[in-house]
């Protein structure tokens, strides 16, 4: 019998140190695991190596200072196309970046779920990703064709950090909305996954509104479950919930002034994620 993977989100980043390299699930402004990045930025944990199709999650980590190196293929809002702290954070230096194209990224992961060394693929031939990564090799097909190839090294994990619409105390996890992203990947190419979601439910449960390809986590790839609702937040996790629009252009408009965004983490980051729930109902009761 499976066992109870039940955990709070400061038991995971307990579990998480200093110097790791952290998979973060999800896709530019949607359904990011953002109640764990909340308790990520809460801790010592630094000094990090991130892996990411990145939004809000990487600006916030950028910002903090937490980011010693990012593997991504961008790092946009998606109604906003670049993420302000990225962009910040890039100008300034404040970290190592390799960027890759998104099936680079995808293909990196595939060859650390296999245990693979790297994954040979055509992405990326005659680009300026060969120019902007110059540690990337190219390989040459053993066969007939003899074929030049990007060998695209494996993304291995040390953690993985998925958000998911249900999940069950025992780590089957499942997606409800449009798309799965590579969140099954992140959390496969891991030595450790965690998966918070919008509701835990019984296992039984998972079924009764979407078809067993709903199911795109499993169990015995998964070390810890966090019932979030609205862990998403401010990030879109349909059809729970959509992206909140109005915080996000806040969010915005405050990471722009440096003065502004020290009044925005008092406001909506100095405390728990209860605290930081009631801060956006606040400021929502505000705005209308």
């Amino acid at each position: 019998m499976s066992r109870d993977k039940t955990m709070t989100a400061e038991e995971v980043v307990g579990r998480l140190r200093s110097g790791m390299t952290i998979g973060v699930g999800g896709w530019g402004s949607r359904r990011k695991p953002m109640a764990l990045v909340r308790a990520l930025l809460r801790s010592d944990v630094t000094d990090l190596t991130v892996v990411s199709y990145g939004g809000p999650d990487v600006g916030l980590l950028a910002a903090a200072g937490k980011v010693r190196k990012l593997v991504a293929a961008f790092a946009t809002l998606d109604s906003v196309p670049l993420e302000p702290h990225f962009g910040a954070a890039r100008q300034r230096g404040a970290f190592e970046l390799v960027e890759l194209d998104e099936a680079m990224l995808m293909w990196g992961l595939t060859a650390a779920v296999h245990r693979l060394p790297f994954m040979p693929i055509r992405a990326g031939l005659a680009s300026d990703v060969m120019t902007v990564n110059p540690s990337l090799r190219t390989v040459t097909s053993p066969y007939d064709d003899r074929e030049e190839l990007v060998a695209v090294p494996a993304l291995r994990l040390d953690a993985a950090l998925v958000h998911l619409n249900r999940a069950d105390a025992h780590g089957n996890g499942q997606y409800l909305g449009p798309d799965p992203y590579f969140d099954d990947l992140f959390c496969e190419a891991a030595d450790a996954a965690y998966v918070s979601c919008e509701r835990i439910v019984e296992t039984s449960e998972l079924l009764k509104d979407a078809g067993p390809q709903s199911l795109l986590v499993k169990r015995a790839f998964v070390d810890g479950v966090v019932e979030a609702p609205n862990g998403a937040h401010f990030t879109s996790c349909a059809p729970d919930h959509d992206r909140d629009e109005a915080f996000q252009r806040a969010y915005v408009k405050a990471a722009r002034d440096p003065e502004a965004w020290r009044e925005f983490t008092a406001r909506f980051l100095s405390g728990d994620e209860d605290a930081y729930q009631a801060a956006v109902a606040a400021f929502h009761e505000e705005e209308a």
